[in-house]
């Protein structure tokens, strides 16, 4: 029986995006910036990296979807972050972005990394943004790296 795993060590050439919500950027740019360190350890040149901002968390699967159907990112990181509130807007969004990323994912076969913490409360949120809790962009970059190198060598 053949065993197959990723590794951490990005494929050679492979090109990956980060899609990053606007929307509470205390939060978000440290998520951005854990990642793209991340994908640095992992042997991902910086200019091998494509960052793009949405106003926020609702919007990345449409932009997922479009740089998946063109071909160009072995991996997709999609950053964000939702805090509860007193009204279902919050389920909302946070539901149809993890079951929109999670589609881009299987109709396009591009690995698509959620990284989008959805949170009670800004603490929470700082927690999972380098806080006690790690960091979500790294995880998510680790992810993205791992998943690339795995496609590249599954038949």
């Amino acid at each position: 029986m053949t065993h197959y795993e990723g590794g951490l060590r990005a494929p050679e050439g492979a090109r990956f995006a980060i899609i990053a919500s606007r929307w509470n950027p205390r939060i978000v740019d440290a998520l951005v910036a854990a990642a793209r360190a991340t994908f640095e350890r992992s042997g991902v040149a910086a200019g091998a990296v494509d960052v793009v901002r949405v106003p926020g968390a609702w919007e990345l699967p449409m932009v997922a979807a479009r740089l998946a159907r063109q071909g160009g990112h072995a991996a997709i990181v999609a950053l964000g972050c939702v805090v509860r509130g007193d009204t279902r807007h919050f389920e909302h969004v946070a539901d149809t972005c993890a079951e929109g990323l999670a589609r881009v994912q299987l109709d396009h076969g591009v690995p698509v990394a959620n990284g989008v913490l959805a949170v009670d409360d800004l603490v929470d949120a700082e927690n999972r943004a380098g806080g006690s809790h790690g960091n979500k962009g790294e995880e998510c970059a680790l992810v993205a790296v791992e998943m690339a190198q795995l496609l590249a060598v599954l038949p």
